[in-house]
This record gives C-alpha cells, sequence and structure tokens, in this order.
C-alpha cells in the first residue's frame, strides 16, 4: 500500500523556463509552482508545451533558459530520485519481454529500494494475479497501472502524471482519480496532465493552463471556472423593466434567456441580490450558472490552439470538389 507522511517541503517550482526545438518555441518563459496537499492539473492544448516542461522538470531535457527544480534542486542533484519523484510519462516505456514484477524489480534494485516494495505497489495498483506475465502483452490499461506502481515505487513525495487515465475503463478511471486525491491529502504534491477537461474537474483543485508554451492561468479550479464569461446568475422576477437598469448601472451585463428570466454577469449573487432588494421587487430565482471547467478551457485557449479544424462538411469520395 502507499504509505502516508507528513510532507511539508514537496514543491515543484518553474522559473522563466524556455525551451526551443530549432525555430519552435515549445516552452516560453514560463514559471509556476505546484504545491504540496493538492491534486494540481497541467492543462493545455495539443502543443501546449506540456510534456516538454515535464520533461524539463524531471531532467529529461535541458532548457535553453531558466529553472525546474523540486524542492529547490535540480532532478539531476537529488541525492535519491526515486526516494523524491516518481513520474508516469510514458505507460509503455519498458522491456516488452520483461514480465512486469520483474520491470519492477530493476527499477527496484537501481533506486536501492526494499524488494518487499515491489509485491506491495503491485497489490495496491491490482496488478499481483498477473505479475509473471510480459509486459508487452499488457493492454494499455494494464500498462497505465504498471507505470503508475513504478512511479509509487519509492514512496516519493512528488509525483507527475502525464495522461494517467488513458486506456483505463470507468472503473479504472475512478481509482486513479481516488487514488491522486489520495495522495495529495497526504501531503504530496501531485501533478496531473490531462486533456480530459470533465475528469480534471473532479480530481484537481488546481489547474496551470499553458498554451503555445506561455502560462495562460495559474488558479483554483472554482476560480477559474467563475470567471469564465459562460458563468452567470439567473434571476426571475415579475419586476425586470425595474431591476434590469439597476443592474446595468451598477456593471452588469444583463440578457434575457427568452423564458421570463434574466441572465446576469459581472456581478455576484450577493450583489445582484442587495440590488433586487432596494429595488423593494420580489424574487422568484436566483441562482448561480457556472460554465464547465471544459467552456472555461475553450474559452482561455481560443487563441492558442496550433491546429483548427474547419467547420463544414467533409465531401464525399466521388464528390464535385
Amino acid at each position: 500500500m502507499v504509505q502516508g507522511h507528513e510532507r511539508a517541503d514537496c514543491l515543484i517550482e518553474v522559473h522563466n523556463l524556455t525551451k526551443r526545438f530549432g525555430q519552435k518555441v515549445a516552452v516560453d518563459d514560463l514559471s509556476f509552482e505546484v504545491q504540496p496537499g493538492a491534486v494540481t492539473g497541467f492543462l493545455g492544448p495539443n502543443g501546449a508545451g506540456k510534456t516538454t516542461t515535464l520533461r524539463l522538470i524531471l531532467g529529461l531535457a535541458h532548457p535553453d533558459k531558466g529553472t525546474a527544480t523540486i524542492n529547490g534542486t535540480p532532478y539531476q542533484r537529488l541525492r535519491a530520485p526515486m526516494r523524491e519523484v516518481g513520474a508516469l510519462l510514458d505507460a509503455k516505456a519498458y522491456h516488452p519481454g520483461r514480465k512486469a514484477r520483474n520491470h519492477l524489480l530493476a527499477l527496484a534494485q537501481a533506486g536501492h529500494i526494499p524488494r518487499r516494495r515491489v509485491d506491495e505497489v503491485l497489490g495496491f495498483v491490482g496488478l499481483a494475479d498477473v505479475a509473471g506475465r510480459k509486459a508487452g502483452t499488457f493492454s494499455l490499461g494494464m500498462a497505465q497501472r504498471l507505470g503508475i506502481a513504478a512511479a509509487l515505487l519509492g514512496d516519493p513525495g512528488v509525483l507527475l502524471f502525464d495522461e494517467p487515465v488513458n486506456g483505463l475503463d470507468p472503473e479504472g478511471i475512478l481509482w486513479v482519480r481516488t487514488l491522486m486525491q489520495s495522495l495529495a491529502a497526504q501531503g504530496r504534491t501531485v501533478f496531473v496532465s490531462s486533456h480530459l477537461m470533465s475528469e480534471m474537474a473532479l480530481t484537481a483543485s488546481h489547474v496551470i493552463l499553458i498554451g503555445r508554451g506561455h502560462l495562460i492561468a495559474d488558479s483554483s479550479v472554482e476560480d477559474l471556472v467563475k470567471r469564465s464569461s459562460g458563468s452567470f446568475v439567473r434571476l426571475r422576477t415579475p419586476n425586470d423593466d425595474l431591476v434590469a437598469p439597476r443592474l446595468v448601472a451598477a456593471g452588469a451585463n444583463v440578457q434575457a434567456d427568452g423564458d421570463g428570466a434574466l441572465m446576469v454577469s459581472g456581478l455576484d449573487q450577493s450583489a445582484i441580490g442587495d440590488i433586487v432588494f432596494q429595488a423593494g421587487v420580489p424574487v422568484h430565482e436566483l441562482s448561480l450558472q457556472e460554465a464547465s471547467l471544459e467552456e472555461a478551457f475553450m474559452e482561455l485557449t481560443r487563441d492558442d490552439v496550433e491546429f483548427h479544424a474547419r467547420h463544414q462538411p467533409v465531401a464525399q469520395a466521388g464528390a464535385p470538389q
């Protein structure tokens, strides 16, 4: 099982990180911190620089400028890296002919980790019964579990995962979600890259959002969603004509939604309620309608998507062009 520890110092720090590949800027003067005790989602469109950033943090690539440290130290200089940092970047980063247990055993020996820990993590991720199978025969979901087992092998305080739920069924996705949150609750730093906005909304409490290598947002999920233009307060009152001008005068944007209610943005519920009360009119509904994390993501990254699909029907084979 995963052991619990107090981890007050498990911090990832990225300062002015820049990485180019030829003429392409993959990471552009990027700075952020990932704090312990929370699941932090690492979000961005394809090509945003997420995997490159993770590789820079783990010392698998070298920055052109800036620093990436774990507990104040670059990964390459950590005394016992497997006991301080666990990572899953490529679920199938193993020799396909090696048995699952032997794969973990080789990692444990390299990291001076007791053999008994191999069986502990195999049982924890649900692979104990297939520990003798060659890893090359594993499905993607099983490979993800093996990669998570490898990340947990040294019982580290800092964990980085790149798309950890790829290939998992609903039960597996729920298991990963629960695992990430339990690891964070133990005081560990959990940094998770994913394209599944609905899953991140359920798993993460904080997000780092990047696009084209630069920082777009560093915020709690709650604040990010609230700032989205898709969030509004639904107000229903029989005296729209009295309330709407007062709301606009206070800086709100007010629109009718077609069924007798008003959609109010730019003011929070309390401020809207105060204005309606001061107008002396009855309120039949005053409810917050929040945007989803996906809607907030799409709005904030609209100008940073590398490839845009054309929203028109694809011509049928043989049809005139």
